[in-house]
């Protein structure tokens, strides 16, 4: 790699790590929403809602495809967020 391809890929990484960071602010926020959801489950199995899920893909899908990216890619990144929250709720769902 040429020195001035080096320092371009350097701009990027820059730019790339700086939006990890809203990122995280991102997932932070949304932990916070969903331990407030979770606050309103009284069964252990109102976590798992497939309808909603599959609402939320469908919906993730369709605007990806109008915002030109790749839904595959889209969809990979909801699934495993929704998966990984669902298993979060799980392992702090408290019966009341």
């Amino acid at each position: 790699m040429s020195p001035k391809n080096k320092q371009k890929l350097q701009k990027i990484r820059s730019k790339l790590d700086k939006l990890d960071n809203r990122l995280l602010s991102l997932i932070k926020y949304r932990t916070k929403l969903v331990k407030e959801v979770l606050k309103l489950k009284e069964f252990k199995k109102e976590i798992v809602d497939k309808k909603r899920i599959k609402f939320i893909l469908k919906k993730i899908d369709s605007k990806s495809k109008n915002l030109n990216i790749d839904p595959k890619i889209t969809n990979r990144i909801w699934k495993n967020m929704i998966w990984s929250y669902i298993n979060f709720e799980r392992r702090n769902f408290k019966k009341k």
